[in-house]
């Protein structure tokens, strides 16, 4: 796993302790924000802000079906 997006106020253990936080995005659904945070080796800013526009796109998609937002979301590359 090079990233993922943790559901802010989970406990520091839902992501790798080593992972490097990239920025947050806030569901404009509901307001839950999702930090993204990216595995050292890995760390790009561009990657980063592709990352954040998929999550919204998912978020998005999750209150148009009526599902709830997991703790943890695997980013794409």
């Amino acid at each position: 796993m090079k990233a993922v997006a943790i559901k802010k106020g989970q406990p520091r253990e839902k992501a790798a302790a080593d992972f490097l936080e990239m920025g947050t995005v806030r569901c404009d659904g509901c307001g839950e924000e999702f930090v993204i945070s990216q595995h050292p080796a890995f760390v790009d800013r561009w990657v980063a802000e592709r990352q954040a526009a998929w999550l919204e796109r998912v978020l998005a998609e999750e209150h148009e079906r009526d599902k709830k937002h997991p703790d943890k979301i695997e980013l794409p590359d």
